[in-house]
């Protein structure tokens, strides 16, 4: 049997991951090449960044691999409207498969598809329970991104958003390597849970991460309180 492509871009992303937060010297630092983690990871991605909204409901991005991020995500700071803001605001993940088409956020969609951009992929940041932000891509081509791009993303988001509260909550430098044993165990949940929906359900890899995913949407968590679930068996996905 052939391995799967995605597992084995998530299993060199992860080794990466490991890489960036146990060699950073600050949060700062780790988060900025996590955005780079990202956007190797999701190779049609222009680029890929990190918004924090702090107590005030202030939003800055605090990473950003391209201008055009940078720009695309300034323009909802300004308007108040657009992917990265709903995913905070609302918990969930905001997919626009095309920037031109999409109705939620016009004025948004109309401005960011003339520098470029066609579709956008935001995850909320939760740690502790709390949303704290959003980790997005960005890229040129309209429906560029699907479940895989998601379920990586998702995936990135735990050690971001633990990153960030860190760096949020402490004076002193967090501890990065509590930081990525945290990550370590929400990736191994989730993978856990996929295979037991593989056995449970008699599914292959890609649809039990579907099903992970569209679960999670549902009920409005991330993929590691949902993936916890199944490994409890309280809310399995159906």
């Amino acid at each position: 049997m052939e391995p799967d492509p995605v597992v084995a871009r998530l299993g060199a992303a992860w080794a990466r991951v490991h890489e960036v937060v146990l060699q950073a010297q600050t949060a700062a630092e780790a988060v900025s090449q996590l955005v780079e983690v990202a956007q190797q990871l999701i190779p049609m991605a222009v680029g890929a960044g990190i918004s924090l909204v702090d107590e005030d409901g202030v939003c800055t991005t605090v990473a950003a691999t391209h201008v055009m991020v940078a720009q695309a995500d300034e323009l909802q700071y300004e308007l108040g409207e657009g992917p990265c803001l709903r995913a905070w605001d609302t918990v969930s993940v905001q997919y626009v498969p095309d920037t031109t088409t999409d109705p939620r956020w016009p004025e948004w969609g109309r401005t960011v598809a003339r520098a470029g951009i066609r579709s956008a992929l935001s995850v909320p940041l939760v740690v502790q329970g709390q949303e704290i932000g959003a980790i997005q891509v960005y890229a040129t081509e309209p429906h560029a991104f699907t479940d895989h791009e998601e379920y990586l993303l998702s995936l990135l988001a735990g050690p971001a958003a633990a990153l960030l509260g860190d760096a949020r909550t402490r004076r002193q430098p967090p501890r990065l390597d509590h930081t990525v044993q945290e990550a370590v165990t929400d990736r191994d949940r989730i993978e856990r849970a996929v295979g037991v929906l593989m056995e449970r359900r008699q599914l292959t890899e890609p649809t039990a991460r579907s099903r992970l995913l569209d679960t999670s949407r549902a009920q409005g968590e991330t993929l590691a309180q949902t993936a916890g679930h199944v490994l409890d068996d309280t809310d399995p996905p159906a």
